[in-house]
């Protein structure tokens, strides 16, 4: 009489189907651009840069829209003509929001406080408005990474976090279930053949 270990079961290598190895190197490749863009959203964070989403025209050629601006937080006294910086428009200026401009002239009002103006790079004139800085530091851009800004407003959106939480977990629980179903297959396999 023998007896039959659990471990007797072998394994037998077959070649993935082309279908199978697409899934794989579909599911990589959206896990490394997931990753990536996690990265690209927290790690500036830890090295003070703040973000903003460019979604007007007014600078494009520089900052296209849907580009990504990270900003560096400065003092006032450091700004200089041609820094690109993120602002708050003065109330009924027009502009709602903050927007991404770039210094065209910094004077002086009466007072001795610093007075500025701004520009868009793709437009063919100086803001209408001047306005003063009242802090003491203020967010000059330092970098940006072009058109990532639509994943970033897309993520906004309710109905997009839904599928692009929930589709990732259906399958992964399909996969979890195949599996079980391979892994019954496989042992009432050897079962069948004694």
């Amino acid at each position: 009489m023998t007896t039959k270990a659990a471990y007797d079961y072998h394994y037998r290598w077959e070649p993935r189907s082309p279908l199978r190895r697409f899934g794989t190197a579909l599911a990589t490749a959206l896990c490394a651009a997931c990753l990536g863009l996690a990265g690209l959203m927290l790690l500036p964070g830890l090295f003070g840069y703040q973000r903003y989403v460019i979604t007007s025209g007014s600078m494009t050629g520089t900052y296209d829209r849907g580009s990504i601006v990270f900003d560096k937080v400065v003092p006032v006294a450091d700004l200089q003509v041609g820094d690109a910086i993120t602002y708050t428009p003065p109330p009924g200026s027009g502009p709602s929001g903050r927007i991404t401009h770039r210094i065209v002239s910094i004077g002086s009002d009466k007072f001795g406080r610093r007075v500025l103006r701004t520009k868009g790079d793709a437009n063919e004139a100086a803001d209408p408005w001047t306005f003063t800085l009242d802090g003491a530091t203020q967010a000059r851009v330092a970098f940006h990474v072009p058109y990532v800004g639509y994943a970033l407003a897309l993520l906004a959106m309710r109905q997009a976090r839904m599928i692009l939480i929930g589709v990732p977990a259906l399958l992964v629980a399909l996969a979890v279930i195949v599996g079980f179903g391979r892994d019954a297959r496989r042992e009432t396999a050897p079962e069948a053949r004694s």
